[in-house]
């Protein structure tokens, strides 16, 4: 698996089809429409920086 932002192959899944990429440090999910890419904050809370499709 590559990471779909910086194209790394430092990618570790974190959830049943949640990865998070140890280069750039961001969370993406799959989804059957298409993927959803997330930042993660200090808190550990979750930023959406796209929409599915």
């Amino acid at each position: 698996m590559t990471c779909p932002v910086c194209g790394s192959r430092e990618v570790g899944k974190v959830g049943a089809k949640n990865y998070y990429c140890h280069d750039c440090c961001v969370e993406f999910a799959l989804h059957p429409k298409g993927m959803m890419v997330y930042e993660v904050n200090a808190d550990g809370t979750l930023i959406a920086l796209n929409g599915v499709g």
